[in-house]
Formats: structure tokens, sequence, C-alpha cells
């Protein structure tokens, strides 16, 4: 979500992010990424946790095809282009800066009979909900958006607007600082929450959420 420039990084585990483009093949199809760290900063780069949340996605635990899936903060759109593959229509979020470089690379990476189930949209998150359907999708993805804490409440009340009694959350993350198990905890006084997937080799967590029901539903 958050667009931050960042100066060139000479550690070699961050010059992939550095690169033009990033290769992958999901869902039978070879996709080529763009990249741009020195305009957009983390909103143009493919991180891990989009990686292993398109991995978790082909292992075929959740039914996408004719889903509504809504991603929020798709950055570079891997995850999203890896779902509207797989079956779903989805809508790509992200703030109005990362807009036209998410789209580009959307429609670059889908073949032309699957760009009626993608939309592009602005989302800022807590901010003009009321243009999102209440509880309107099935599957909310976010991958590697949960890192800065001033976001966590409006994060939270997003998540709620969207999702209906039986909607799925997966967020995929890495757990870096103590305030990152903190929106964990504030996920779970409203949502049931468990790890489902665990990438060792990238230290990356997928967790699957649901919205608590009230008491008297139970």
């Amino acid at each position: 979500m958050a667009l931050v420039p960042y100066e060139e990084n000479s550690l070699p585990a961050l010059s992939k992010l550095h690169n033009a483009t990033a290769q992958f093949r999901f869902a039978n199809r070879d996709l080529s990424l763009s990249q741009d760290w020195k305009k957009l900063g983390v909103a143009a780069v493919v991180w891990d946790a989009a990686v292993v949340m398109c991995v978790y996605l082909e292992l075929g635990k959740l039914e996408l095809k004719g889903k509504r899936v809504i991603e929020l903060g798709a950055g570079t759109g891997l995850v999203s282009i890896v779902a509207a593959l797989l079956g779903a229509h989805v809508t790509v979020t992200d703030r109005l800066p990362a807009l036209d470089f998410l789209s580009a690379n959307v429609k670059a990476n889908l073949p032309p009979d699957s760009h009626d189930a993608v939309v592009i949209s602005e989302l800022t998150w807590g901010e003009g909900l009321e243009r999102y359907p209440a509880g309107g999708f099935d599957l909310v993805l976010g991958a590697d958006i949960v890192y800065l804490e001033d976001t966590f409440a409006s994060l939270l009340r997003t998540l709620l607007h969207l999702c209906h009694d039986t909607t799925v959350v997966l967020l995929s993350c890495k757990i870096r600082y103590e305030r990152d198990t903190h929106f964990l905890r504030m996920l779970e006084e409203v949502f049931v929450v468990e790890e489902v997937h665990f990438d060792q080799e990238r230290d990356i967590h997928v967790y699957r959420a649901n919205k608590r029901q009230p008491r008297g539903e139970l």
C-alpha cells in the first residue's frame, strides 16, 4: 500500500528488487512483471509474500473459479493476475499513484479473453468504502500488506466492510516486527484466524481468516 521510493540497496538479497522485470510461471503461463523501485518504491516490486501467495492459490485449497475476489495493496499485480488465470473475477486495488503501473502489468500478463474478469480500482484503506459493496466479495487477498502500524485500524475496517459472513481472507506475511503480531491480535478480535501455510525458505506465513459470528448465531 505504501508508495515509498528507496535508494539503491547494495545487499545481494535485495538486488532482485531493482531488476526492471521479474519472471514467474503460474497457472501454466509465463509471466513477466515490470518493476520500478526507484519511482514507486515498495509498491512496484514483487515481494516474496506475493510469490508464496500464488503458490498457495495454485495448491487448490480454495475454489477460485467464478468467485468474487478483491486484492488489497496489489502492487505489481502478480497475485491478482494468478487469481484471474485460475478463474476468479478480480477487483485489483492499490493507491492512486500505483494504478497506471499496476494496470499495465495486469493487461500485459492476461490473455485478452480474461481482461473482462479484472477491474482495476483505487482504494486507500478506510476511505471511500461506500464505493465497494458491503460484504461483496468471496475472497480478500493481501500479500505483505501488514507492515505500517498507522494503517492497521483502517485495514481492519476495510476488511470488515468487504467481507460477508463466509468470506475468506488470505494474508501472506513475513513477520518482521512485534507490531506485525499486534495486527494479527487485532484481527483475531473480530475474525477467526489460522495459519494455513508456511514457506520455511522464504519465512512467509499465510493466514486464513473468517468473520467471527455473533454468539447468538453459533
